[in-house]
């Protein structure tokens, strides 16, 4: 269980009582430990690598301590990961400073509240930052959805264990926290194509046809379309339940990755972070991968919520029905979450296709109730977006799916030393091809992971994940499969080894690339390997270890 962080109660209460009730406060620093884990901080990259243990060609140090990746026959390789997290990785959550204090009044404390966190709001921007609204110790009362909507604003609780702040939802269900910004990105007009015969999954440079008016530091999209011809090398072309046909990708859906350029050279561009998945001329063309400069004026940035708890009422009803739901994070960049439980909630963190460079850390479902399954099963953690990173958090009597991307999801998305505890439990990526998932570390011996074709489930969910990593892993069951033109990859992992014909099918599905079953391998964490390359130790130092 995510443990209470250390807020300074002393100097918190002082300041409460030096002003009215609800008023604005001067800056109150709140210490956050630097690692969470109570370990010492590593002081070398060497350290990631434990002696004795085997190694993985797919990645592995080099005589120097270099990691060196085996491709597949035409470029294909184990993403770097390092890219997802606050920050695009290995970038320390920032500290708010309180500029406003609520405490519980035993009545209903929406309205204080959600006034508190508009008028942070409407404070000028320091350093990126507007500030906190602290919530004192002690049980608040919500009857409506909380909502943050402006960059630099940070909504903090007093921990999120016995003493802290514990938020009873009242009133209807809905989701309890809303982190929200507006509107999608927009295009800018003069996109160009990429003209790569093949692009490897993992790279960061290609060419196109045209360099006009792009420069390093531009956000581009890189959008993917979805041909016929690839849905019908996928085999997706023929999914049929109950006599009609199911949908898979339809023809002409645009599978976009938010990048940022770092260099041009000539017709050559480099971007910040790895491509997920694989582009192939033969399957993308026409109309071809373009490649947009962009603005999203609405995206917020540099918002959080901190240190708090989360009960709702009990129920068991079908998803389909109104539900208590904890946190709904999208259009946002550069957010994060972190010490905060859901008790008895129906879905839990649930981070929209908008979001890009979000961290969840130190958090936890935990539940009771028995799930209505008649239309299905809720997430704990479900995530859409891209460069995301959930870390050392928990399901306790997961519904079923403990864990899930959604439809269209690029990665890189990792999710590190996550545990699913007193309950079956999935980690399964859920629907329609998404791509580049790291699942690093995770303790779950009761539960399953499954890269996998859905097949007809669903409305026809398909192959859900390309290019995905499971390492240094425990689980009950893994189903690991191939998709056509592309690769899953299990590798240190222990528990029993499925095989399953896709629901629809009749014919086995390809396996993946299993490597060192049930014996865990060096380094010990890919993603911390991986950042430390990079960025060094101070790197790993900043988001926990």
């Amino acid at each position: 269980m995510p443990r209470s962080r250390g807020l300074a109660l002393g100097a918190l209460l002082a300041a409460h009582c030096a002003s009215p009730h609800g008023a604005l406060s001067s800056p109150t620093k709140v210490s956050r430990p630097v690692d969470a884990s109570g370990a010492a901080p590593i002081r070398s990259c060497a350290a990631l690598f434990p002696a004795g243990r085997p190694t993985s060609p797919w990645a592995h140090a080099d005589a120097s301590g270099k990691l060196v990746y085996e491709t597949l026959p035409r470029g294909d390789r184990l993403l770097d990961f390092s890219y997802a997290g606050y920050g695009g990785g290995g970038v320390r959550i920032p500290v708010a400073s309180v500029r406003r204090l609520v405490s519980p009044s035993g009545g209903d404390d929406t309205a204080t509240i959600q006034g508190a966190i508009d008028l942070v709001s409407a404070l000028p921007l320091e350093a990126g930052l507007r500030g906190a609204v602290l919530l004192a110790p002690g049980t608040f009362n919500v009857s409506a959805t909380l909502t943050v909507a402006a960059s630099g604003v940070v909504l903090r609780g007093s921990g999120s264990g016995p003493g802290g702040t514990l938020l009873n939802a009242t009133g209807p269900p809905r989701y309890i926290l809303r982190v929200l910004g507006t509107g999608s990105w927009a295009r800018a007009s003069g996109s160009t194509v990429v003209t790569d015969a093949y692009v490897p999954s993992g790279s960061r440079t290609f060419h196109v046809d045209k360099a006009d008016g792009l420069a390093v530091g531009t956000p581009i999209l890189v959008g993917r379309p979805v041909t016929s011809a690839w849905v019908h090398f996928m085999g997706m072309d023929a999914l049929v339940r109950d006599g009609h046909a199911q949908t898979w990708l339809a023809p002409e859906t645009v599978i976009e990755s938010d990048r940022v350029i770092t260099a041009v050279d000539g017709s050559a561009i480099t971007v910040d972070a790895p491509l997920s998945d694989a582009l192939d001329a033969a399957f993308v063309s026409p109309p071809g991968v373009r490649v947009a400069p962009y603005t999203f004026a609405g995206r917020i940035t540099r918002v959080g919520i901190e240190a708090m708890r989360v009960i709702v009422p009990k129920q068991s009803v079908p998803i389909r029905q109104p539900t208590y739901d904890l946190l709904h994070v999208d259009a946002v960049e550069n957010a994060w979450v972190r010490d905060l439980v859901g008790e008895e909630v129906t879905e839990g963190f649930v981070l929209g296709s908008r979001s890009k460079w979000v961290t969840v850390e130190d958090s936890a479902i935990v539940r009771t109730a028995p799930v209505d399954k008649t239309d299905g099963y809720p997430f704990e953690y479900a995530i859409d977006g891209q460069q995301i990173l959930v870390q050392r958090c928990s399901a306790q009597a997961s519904s079923l799916f403990s864990f899930a991307t959604k439809s269209r999801a690029p990665g890189p998305n990792v999710v590190l030393r996550f545990t699913v505890k007193g309950g079956p439990g999935k980690l399964q990526p859920h629907e329609r091809w998404s791509t580049g998932l790291l699942v690093d570390g995770a303790q779950m011996p009761d539960a399953d992971i499954d890269f996998m074709n859905r097949g007809i489930y669903g409305s026809g969910h398909g192959w859900t994940m390309g290019f995905g990593v499971v390492w240094n892993s425990v689980a009950h069951a893994l189903l690991i499969e191939q998709p056509p033109g592309s690769q899953n990859w299990a590798i240190g992992t222990s528990g029993t080894w499925a095989r399953g014909v896709a629901p629809g099918a009749t014919e086995l599905a390809a396996p993946g690339a299993v490597d060192s079953p049930g014996a865990p391998v060096s380094p010990e964490s890919l993603y911390l390997a991986q950042l430390c390359e990079r960025l060094g130790p101070a790197a790993v130092g900043a988001i926990g270890y």
